[in-house]
């Protein structure tokens, strides 16, 4: 007979050993009991007595009742920012937190209606298919259907966010690896964890368009195996990015001849890319060659150094709105106050802040958020939203701050 409480979901002691990247025999020390008991919770062979998933819930800053939650349907393989020099523990720890931001938005899904998907698509099966001709294309019907013109973007997150992407911008401590991204099939949207470790706008605005190449060229080709395969993905990727920020005619016709380091500076600050960027840039529209961006890659290396440029804290990274504001509105119209919040995910106070881009101490009470889009249209009538707090639903059109 299987020992331990009902209803324990084995796939979440996993994703949660993930997300804190930590090891069986880490979990049982501090739980303590033995690492074959962690193994047998983990296969669903055994599952935690009372006590012990008290002591579980508190070691992973989760709530006891979240282990007894199914896991919510998984996303497609995410395809990673950088890949070569990252840990196998840290790519899972990011996979699990993304899951979590899946679930955060599913579960706020519930009260509210996120932008409406607008992602253009793309349906190669293979990178091999994909051509300079096709990453230009798709990177100018982005700016297209999302009306950007063809100047530099003011915020490049926010435009992701209008086309319904879930965007979450965390401290991760993985510096190999700067974001990734999927698709969510439950939520039968895009979402997007970019890391937050550098303090640099101008890298942080080319991570989220990097990883919006990979949501509109890569949807349908099974993830990566082969270093190659994975090296060509992240090149068009790279493609991708510098065609959605630097529009073929726009940029080049403000580009001054010769090319150099001064002059790409002043161009730096108006279109919200480095300069190594709009290199690269320069290189793919032929409008400098292979020497010359070598020259200028030299003379950048021995002027500024390999990672750094002038210039790079004078644009802030760009920071989600969406979950933020999600939150504000629900406690602004009654739906959700702000102590219920964790219970509802599931998930510690800390772990939901870094992930919805709310102030440090938000759910202690002590910060202010503002205000966003609206709720769901209120249920017919006699049928009360799955999951509401209340058996009406207000519209946020009509739920504003006082002035």
């Amino acid at each position: 007979m299987k020992r331990g409480i009902n209803g324990f979901e084995p796939d979440r002691l996993t994703q949660a050993l993930a997300a804190r990247r930590q090891s069986q025999v880490q979990l049982a020390t501090m739980v303590g009991v033995s690492p074959s008991t962690v193994s047998k919770w983990r296969s669903g062979q055994q599952s935690p007595e009372p006590e012990a998933l008290e002591r579980l819930a508190l070691v992973m800053n989760v709530t006891p009742e979240w282990f007894t939650r199914p896991v919510i349907g998984k996303t497609t393989p995410p395809l990673f920012r950088s890949n070569a020099s990252a840990h196998v523990a840290a790519r899972g720890m990011l996979e699990a937190r993304l899951e979590w931001v899946q679930e955060i938005a599913l579960l706020l899904g519930e009260f509210v209606d996120f932008p409406v998907v607008n992602i253009p698509e793309r349906g190669f099966k293979d990178p091999a298919e994909i051509t300079s001709a096709d990453i230009e294309a798709a990177a100018q019907e982005c700016r297209e259907v999302w009306r950007l013109g063809s100047g530099p973007i003011p915020d490049v997150a926010l435009a992701l966010e209008n086309a319904g992407v879930i965007l979450a911008r965390e401290e991760t401590g993985v510096a190999q690896i700067e974001g990734l991204s999927a698709w969510s099939e439950p939520l039968a949207r895009p979402l997007v964890l970019l890391s937050s470790d550098k303090g640099n706008g101008f890298r942080s605005r080319f991570d989220a368009a990097h990883e919006l190449g990979h949501l509109v060229l890569h949807k349908h080709i099974p993830k990566a195996s082969a270093p190659e395969r994975h090296k060509e993905m992240e090149r068009q990727a790279h493609r991708f990015a510098g065609a959605f920020l630097l529009p073929a005619q726009s940029f080049a016709a403000e580009v001054r001849m010769p090319v150099t380091l001064d002059s790409l500076l002043l161009l730096k600050q108006r279109w919200g890319v480095s300069v190594a960027a709009m290199v690269m840039r320069l290189e793919a529209l032929g409008i400098i060659d292979d020497g010359e961006k070598l020259t200028l890659f030299k003379r950048r290396s021995a002027r500024w150094g390999v990672k750094a440029e002038p210039g790079d804290d004078g644009w802030p990274p760009e920071k989600p709105r969406l979950l933020r504001r999600t939150v504000d509105l629900l406690m602004e119209a009654g739906v959700m106050p702000r102590e219920g919040l964790s219970r509802h995910l599931g998930l510690s106070n800390r772990d939901i802040e870094a992930l919805m881009g709310l102030p440090s101490m938000f759910l202690d009470g002590s910060a202010e958020v503002v205000e966003f889009a609206r709720l769901k249209e209120a249920p017919a009538k006699g049928v009360v939203a799955r999951g509401a707090l209340s058996a009406s639903v207000l519209s946020f059109a009509r739920r504003r701050k006082q002035s």
